[in-house]
């Protein structure tokens, strides 16, 4: 999948590149905690990531390989 923007009531909370649609809704499902921290009612909504959003996950990225990390083991970044 493309690098996908998780929102919390429309404002971009991370950038992510899930495998696949069923590890999106598992992150999502597992990550709630995390994802609804400073608004716990919020509503989560996803989309593809815009330009800047994909610029910082492969950024991010960038960073994560620089100190050995492998690709198919950076799944995405705050925002």
């Amino acid at each position: 999948m493309l690098p996908t923007t998780i929102l919390i009531d429309e404002a971009p909370r991370c950038v992510v590149r899930p495998t696949d649609t069923k590890d999106l809704n598992r992150f999502i499902r597992n990550g709630k905690t995390y994802l609804l921290a400073d608004n716990p009612d919020g509503k989560i909504t996803h989309r593809n990531a815009d330009d800047i959003e994909a610029v910082r996950w492969r950024n991010a990225l960038a960073l994560h390989k620089a100190w050995g990390g492998a690709e198919e083991d950076f799944f995405g970044t705050p925002l």
